[in-house]
């Protein structure tokens, strides 16, 4: 009798041993990273594409792009000050919450900033984005459908029909109205319309330097840990002084007695 595929075992040990292989490998690519370039730029994507960061991905080929498992590279670099891979990196990890990533890159901040700034990619909406403008179609023929679309034009809600293999509107029709969100069928519409109503855009939130320094890009606030650790370390030295005195001067004390 043939086995049904159904009682087919999966081995749990294997499969976990697989992810953490992978995990592995991520954190060891992860820090390869931080040894090889100068700048780490938190980032985070508006109306997130994976194609639009494919291609970012292929414009910057020079540098090194890391999107999603945040929890695994902040692992990699460090989730505090004592077990952070190099100096300053936990405050990297600190901000890998939500959907942001990371790039790599030996290019200078002026020139990341610069570039970013000026790269936005225009894109369709999708249900729930806030429509940026009303987009209303006139009575008439729609000249851009062909004939064989008007079925699905009705079902996305257009009042049309089909007269003489032309596709014409009944009546005037408001497809979104400015800041309201979009249904699906009205971003099915936009979309055939050819009207792209968001932005794909990557934001910088902060940059580490391989100098230990920390900046939130949005604040302009500049974080040096090198700075951080000489004071944390007078700070503790002051401390242990204070409790040799203390315990000289109970010595003292209990001499005098």
């Amino acid at each position: 009798m043939p086995k049904s595929k159904r009682d087919k075992k999966i081995s749990l040990t294997n499969t976990r041993k697989k992810g953490l292989e992978l995990k592995q490998n991520l954190i060891e690519e992860v820090r390869a990273s931080v040894d090889r370039y100068a700048r780490i730029f938190i980032f985070s994507v508006e109306n997130m594409r994976n194609s639009k960061i494919k291609d970012v991905r292929n414009m910057w080929k020079h540098s090194r792009f890391f999107y999603g498992k945040n929890k695994v590279i902040a692992v990699a670099l460090g989730k505090d000050r004592a077990g952070e891979y190099r100096e300053g990196l936990h405050m990297i990890s600190s901000k890998l919450k939500g959907n942001v990533g990371l790039l790599f890159t030996n290019e200078t901040k002026e020139a990341v900033i610069e570039w970013f700034d000026e790269y936005v990619e225009p894109d369709f909406a999708r249900s729930g984005n806030v429509a940026r403008s009303t987009v209303v179609l006139d009575e008439g023929p729609l000249t851009q459908f062909t004939h064989s679309m008007e079925p699905h034009l009705r079902q996305l809600g257009l009042p049309t029909l089909l007269k003489k293999g032309v596709v014409l509107l009944v009546g005037e029709h408001t497809v979104c109205k400015e800041g309201e969100p979009l249904t699906p069928e009205q971003a099915r519409i936009l979309k055939l319309l050819g009207n792209a109503m968001v932005d794909f855009k990557i934001d910088l939130l902060a940059m580490w330097s391989n100098n230990g320094t920390f900046e939130d890009l949005k604040t302009s606030e500049v974080t040096d840990a090198r700075s951080y650790r000489t004071t944390q370390e007078t700070e503790e030295r002051s401390d242990g002084e204070q409790e040799v005195e203390g315990k000289e001067e109970e010595e003292d004390d209990e001499e005098e007695e």
